[in-house]
């Protein structure tokens, strides 16, 4: 079943984060391998298998991230781990931040280690700014293969980005 119908909302990349953290719960309560205990074997597999259901889909559809990764698998929009392209000209570009971030690693200096954050941040937040139009209307009905597309250039170069702001964190005082 589809995390988004399981919590009947609409598939968004935007969603209520109070509402989900209600609908959770009240799911959690309902499910709860716990409250079945006299039950049929049956009945307590089907409330485990809910259980799990409900938890696996709280956990993608409350991070952004995750959640983002998930409408694109269902679209078919994004491609196994690992077959997916990234732009070149991206690559390009992401070699203005690679290079201080090796030169880091032999001879940590504050001032690079600053200057790379800050254009690590400029980054992501350019990247963001192309699709929030997207992101903040998105609608399952209306949606377009260009949109999804769009996305899908969003969350593949982030994750490189993050990737490297997990990189740079090893070298922070």
């Amino acid at each position: 079943m589809n995390y988004f119908e399981f919590y009947e909302i609409p598939v968004t990349f935007k969603v209520d984060e109070a509402g989900l953290r209600t609908k959770f719960y009240a799911l959690s309560k309902k499910y709860h391998p716990d409250f079945f205990t006299l039950a049929t074997d049956d009945e307590q597999s089907e409330a485990l298998r809910l259980s799990t259901l409900n938890n696996e889909a709280y956990k993608v559809l409350n991070d952004f991230d995750k959640r983002m990764k998930y409408i694109l698998q269902q679209k078919e929009v994004l491609a196994e781990e690992g077959k997916n392209e990234i732009p070149q000209d991206f690559l390009m570009e992401m070699m203005e931040i690679n290079e201080p971030l090796m030169e880091l690693q032999f001879d940590f200096d504050e001032k690079t280690y600053n200057k790379t954050v800050q254009q690590l941040q400029e980054k992501k937040d350019t990247l963001y700014t192309s699709i929030a139009n997207i992101i903040e209307n998105y609608a399952d009905d209306t949606a377009n293969a260009d949109a999804l597309e769009k996305v899908k250039l969003y969350y593949l170069k982030n994750r490189y980005l993050l990737r490297i702001a997990e990189n740079l964190d090893k070298f922070a005082p």
